[in-house]
């Protein structure tokens, strides 16, 4: 297979539920001292990270509810409202209240019915999403912020499977969202295995680009696994968190310079 398959909503609310079961199962194990911790993310301890998922999850809450009522997306006023309230909470709260808020939003997207998860709508930055595209993107956050809190205790850690299933298509998106421009041209095959998938991965001064399929004349060929390709285009393959991988006509720190991470 070259073409990562598109995933179903239940299997992306599946996943979420999974990534949301993962995080909590560590969280209640810390003891005050982890939670106050450095966590994966520079300058931010694990009572951040889960800050940002509570936060998170209430901003998706709002934009769940403004596709449902058909009215507006939320406005930058309200998301900084959710932010300063998040952060005026100690680290202890900050970490209960992030896996309460976590599960409150999977519960109201579980109790909607076919024709309100058909019919949802709503504008973000990255245009008109449905409840698909609304769910997907709030999997690639949790997934990879789970990550970066579960990877402390274990250097080992990786993307769930499923969540890496979920997250490979479409990944063309995030790779020219969040990468940077280059002004000498890059192009390499990308091969991942669990999943198997190709993709072309090309750099330029226009900024990067991802396509799906093989080319077997590129320059250079980036084989590994699909999870950790996801976690180059997040930034966060550094040198202590690389598998085993297979890198030619390239190099991996010229592919980190192309994602530094956000």
């Amino acid at each position: 297979m070259t073409t990562p398959a598109t995933p179903t909503l239940a299997e992306v609310e599946a996943a979420l539920h999974r990534s949301h079961d993962r995080l909590s199962t560590h969280v209640s194990a810390l003891g005050p001292d982890e939670v106050s911790g450095p966590s994966y993310d520079t300058g931010w301890t694990v009572a951040d990270v889960l800050s940002h998922l509570g936060s998170g999850a209430e901003i998706f809450t709002l934009l769940l509810a403004a596709g449902l009522g058909g009215g507006p997306a939320p406005e930058f006023a309200e998301f900084s409202a959710v932010w300063d309230a998040w952060n005026a909470r100690t680290p202890q709260a900050q970490a209960a209240s992030s896996l309460t808020a976590n599960a409150t939003f999977l519960e109201r997207v579980a109790v909607l019915d076919e024709a309100q998860r058909r019919a949802f709508r709503v504008e973000m930055f990255n245009g008109r999403q449905d409840l698909l595209g609304l769910m997907r993107l709030r999997l690639g956050e949790h997934a990879v912020h789970t990550w970066d809190v579960l990877v402390v205790a274990d250097p080992s850690a990786q993307l769930a499977p499923d969540a890496t299933a979920a997250l490979l298509a479409g990944l063309d998106e995030l790779v020219a969202r969040a990468g940077q421009r280059s002004e000498d041209p890059l192009r390499v095959a990308v091969r991942t295995a669990e999943p198997e998938a190709a993709f072309v991965l090309e750099v330029d001064a226009d900024g990067p680009r991802l396509t799906v399929g093989a080319d077997e004349a590129a320059p250079a060929s980036l084989t590994l696994p699909a999870e950790a390709f996801i976690r180059l285009v997040y930034g966060r393959l550094d040198p202590e968190h690389t598998p085993p991988l297979q890198v030619d006509g390239t190099d991996l720190a010229t592919l980190r310079s192309v994602f530094p991470g956000f």
